[in-house]
């Protein structure tokens, strides 16, 4: 096991303790390693996003990142969909912003789906 592990366990929890204060409606499902968000349970076109753990960092990697409001370019990834921020330490779940592009993602995906 990797020596940061436990280290990454608390910065992600500390991610789902953010974005519970938030007070948005949704579902956290296991998938691909890590925890999705949805808006819908297991219904997967209502994905906003997911927390990963890798061995060098973890990463939030948002569905539709490629329609957010980034202008000071947090966010990383040059795929067709997706977006993802990289996180280190606790610092930097404020310092990217994390919650506010949660709550993007959030508004987006409410509007794709009405």
């Amino acid at each position: 096991m990797h020596e940061n592990t436990n280290f990454f366990e608390e910065i992600k929890a500390m991610i789902l303790d953010k974005i519970a204060a938030l007070e948005l409606t949704g579902f956290w499902r296991p998938m691909y390693g890590g925890l999705v968000f949805e808006l819908e349970d297991a219904v997967h076109k209502t994905q906003i996003g997911g927390v990963f753990i890798s061995k060098k960092h973890v990463s939030f990697e948002f569905s539709k990142g490629y329609l957010f409001d980034d202008p000071n370019g947090l966010l990383e990834g040059g795929g067709k969909f997706r977006r993802h921020l990289k996180l280190r330490s606790f610092n930097d779940i404020g310092d990217k912003n994390l919650t506010g592009f949660f709550k993007q993602a959030y508004k987006l995906q409410q509007s794709q789906q009405e």
